[in-house]
């Protein structure tokens, strides 16, 4: 019987498409175009310009360990705050894609990279819901050719799934909006308050950064919101069953880490009081962190439009920000432009309190937002778009942007991993290829250099890439053939210099040479 209303229900849902499709033709091939277009550059030559550094080889370890010895795990990376760590489940969404290429990164950079475009996809949907197909377009080039948004897209770590999840908070929020306004009281309203619940308790403790905390008082105002639309009658709003099952949804995604914290002696929640009480993380310091902070919300936001902005590009925004405030009252007469704006606002707003972390608030905390804003951008230019002098407009500003942003996508895919600084998955390998072609089946041991010190990167290649391809590993003898790999260190040659010295007392140089970035020696040691 469910089996038989599930394929019936999937039947419905792929006619709709396919007549959503034929009767507009010329968008989903546009749309079709973007979205291959956001692919290539996304995933072409990842196989040499991938970042594998200190926490891709962290989290490939432990995976390894997964896979290798059985050792599960109940905390994920850390968060950059001493003592706080996000959960495990980045960990395990990306562990069955190491299982699947062989331990190769590959694997999950790929699978992440598809999870943005999937956003992508969204955001095309919920510009097309919202307000029109045009805006949903505009949505979806912003979303799959922003350099930054690309840049993210590649980063093999746990802020990347926040570009799907921020879309379908959005996504989610308007579901339940419009069943609201419809008195509807159907499943749908039910799994979407359960999805916001789950979605939003795996931003905040699995993959986001910070800036995911402020999705709780928008959601906050997003209720007071429903509310009102209802007189104040909670039920209508949310059912007592469905606000049990979406409470057990939240606490399923904290599950692990108060596991952890119960058998660690409170590790955990001692570190975030700690955080947040003894350190004051936030703080009504409002006008001193004001000057600092709108210079930084300006660079994150208007970087994801334009990796460099001149005079040309100002006025683009500068337009654009006219029309925004212009239309603003219209505007406000969508609840999903309301449910866009309290979203945005909230860590506007939340982050001129914030002084945690030494005060330090980076442009990747707000991960969770990128998207939700070029949504808002994509709309104001459907409302430029419905004049006939912003249709110019609208095209002059998506030359400059493809134009701006292809330029410097098309250097970075290209980029080659023979420069003086580069490091690279690329140069990595071709280090480590030279290193076991030279030792010749012969054993030999390895000693590692790389900024910032512990050679995750390097262990982790040394753990299934030499393997893998050449059949052993590195000995942990101290044996006489010792090869001796280090990576450039600009800010801190210091170090470098120190690290030589010490080598100098192990064993003599008698090759060297270099793959870019990454330099490797073969020794002999003194024995």
């Amino acid at each position: 019987m469910l089996v038989t209303k599930l394929r019936k229900n999937m039947r419905k849902i792929y006619s709709k498409l396919m007549t959503e499709i034929r009767s507009h033709r010329i968008t989903y091939f546009l749309l079709t175009v973007i979205l291959l277009g956001g692919w290539f550059i996304r995933t072409y030559r990842t196989d040499q310009i991938l970042g594998f550094y200190y926490d891709q080889g962290r989290d490939a370890l432990i995976i390894w360990d997964l896979w290798h010895k059985g050792d599960f795990f109940l905390i994920g990376p850390t968060t950059g705050i001493a003592g706080i760590f996000r959960g495990p489940f980045y960990y395990y969404l990306i562990a069955p894609f190491y299982l699947i290429s062989g331990g190769n990164p590959l694997g999950p950079a790929y699978f992440l990279a598809f999870t943005t475009l999937l956003a992508v996809v969204l955001l095309y949907y919920l510009g097309a819901k919202i307000q029109d197909r045009a805006t949903g377009l505009f949505a979806a080039l912003l979303g799959s050719f922003s350099f930054y948004i690309m840049v993210a897209s590649r980063w093999l770590s746990n802020p990347t799934p926040m570009l799907l999840l921020s879309v379908v908070v959005v996504w989610m929020l308007w579901v339940i909006n419009k069943n609201i306004s419809l008195k509807n009281r159907s499943n749908t309203l039910r799994l979407a308050w359960i999805t916001l619940s789950f979605v939003s308790g795996m931003s905040l403790f699995h993959f986001g950064s910070a800036g995911e905390f402020f999705y709780f008082p928008a959601f906050a105002i997003f209720i007071l919101w429903q509310l009102t639309k209802t007189k104040w009658k909670l039920s209508k709003v949310i059912d007592l069953t469905t606000l049990v099952l979406a409470i057990a949804a939240f606490l399923f995604t904290l599950a692990p880490q108060v596991v952890f914290d119960f058998i660690h002696d409170q590790i955990l929640s001692n570190n975030i009081k700690k955080f947040f009480v003894d350190d004051e993380s936030f703080k009504k310091n409002f006008w001193d962190v004001l000057q600092i902070r709108l210079p930084f919300y300006y660079d994150v936001f208007a970087s994801k439009i334009f990796h460099w902005i001149r005079p040309r590009e100002k006025v683009l925004l500068m337009v654009l920000a006219a029309a925004f405030i212009i239309r603003l009252p219209m505007m406000l007469k969508n609840d999903g432009i309301k449910i866009i704006l309290i979203l945005l606002v909230s860590p506007i707003i939340g982050l001129l309190f914030f002084q945690g972390n030494s005060g330090n608030v980076y442009d990747y905390y707000l991960t969770g937002y990128y998207l939700i804003f070029l949504l808002l951008v994509g709309i104001v230019l459907g409302q430029i778009w419905k004049f006939k002098i912003g249709k110019i407009f609208v095209l002059v500003f998506f030359y400059v942007f493809l134009s701006w942003n292809g330029m410097v996508t098309r250097y970075h895919i290209i980029a080659g991993v023979d420069g003086p600084q580069t490091v690279m998955y690329g140069n990595q390998k071709q280090a480590i290829d030279w290193l076991y072609q030279d030792a010749a089946g012969r054993d030999f041991s390895v000693d590692v250099y790389v900024p910032p010190v512990i050679p995750y990167s390097y262990t982790y290649l040394f753990t299934w890439y030499g393997p893998e391809k050449y059949g052993y590993k590195p000995s942990d003898e101290q044996i006489e053939l010792l090869y001796t790999v280090y990576e450039v260190d600009p800010p801190h040659p210091e170090r470098l210099d120190a690290w030589f010295v010490r080598q100098m007392g192990i064993g003599s140089v008698e090759e060297e040479v270099k793959f870019g970035g990454v330099s490797v020696q073969r020794r002999k040691r003194f024995m």
